[in-house]
């Protein structure tokens, strides 16, 4: 048993100072991992089905036997992980705004970490996804992945409210292959609005629900993922 609280790192950003802590979880007998920004709680090793999710989901919404990935957002590395199972992933870019983040796995402080720095076909991009979506700097990709902010409507900085209009998401659309696929996490149930601007923008949108069980509630949560692809 490790001890009961553990902070692994705390660094200023320009989005307010991370933390990362490892604490003993006594009811379920395991250690978890949690970052926060601020007081803002961003992330849990207790939850990962629905970041699981997100990567199965995306891949499996594209034929392509080569595929080239980006994940926005690194986080705790469950999205990264789950789409290097995928044996048609030649390449993985995974982009995050936060260096810290990309610093523990670097450093090893995360179970998956090794994961993901050992696997030839993964990158760590120190970056501004949203900057680099805005300007085509993403490259082309047969596959996008997205899990910065709780959700279209809680963004976790201002300047990614663009992204999730008609025009932000038209960008990003035109830097995927045909037959592309975005998928996107939210924290949210299923939005309606954000249905109709992916179907504008994509040949087809879905939003799906991920439900998962809540240690703390002894029920279910659920969290969202949304599928688009484009023509081809």
């Amino acid at each position: 048993m490790s001890a009961r609280y553990e902070e692994l790192d705390r660094r200023p950003t320009a989005m307010g100072e991370i933390s990362l802590r490892r604490r003993w979880e006594p009811v379920l007998r395991v250690d978890v991992h949690e970052v926060r920004l601020g007081e803002e709680f961003l992330m849990s090793s207790l939850f990962t089905v629905a970041e699981e999710e997100l990567a199965r989901l995306g891949l499996a919404a594209t034929t392509g036997r080569e595929l080239d990935v980006v994940v926005g957002g690194l986080g705790l590395g469950c999205t990264a992980v789950t789409a290097l199972e995928d044996p048609r992933v030649r390449s993985l870019r995974v982009v995050d705004a936060l260096e810290a983040v990309i610093g523990w796995h670097r450093d090893g402080l995360l179970p998956l970490a090794g994961t993901l720095t050992g696997d030839p076909r993964c990158e760590l991009v120190h970056g501004d996804f949203f900057a680099l979506a805005a300007t085509g700097a993403l490259g082309p990709a047969h596959v996008v992945l997205l899990d910065v902010d709780h959700s279209p409507r809680a963004v976790l900085h201002p300047s990614h409210a663009p992204f999730y209009t008609a025009d932000g998401l038209t960008r990003l659309a035109s830097g995927l292959h045909p037959g592309g696929v975005f998928a996107l996490w939210s924290d949210d149930p299923p939005d309606h609005d954000l249905l109709e601007v992916l179907g504008a923008v994509f040949a087809t949108a879905r939003a799906d629900v991920v439900p998962f069980a809540n240690p703390y509630t002894g029920g279910e949560s659920a969290n969202t993922v949304y599928v688009a692809t484009t023509a081809g």
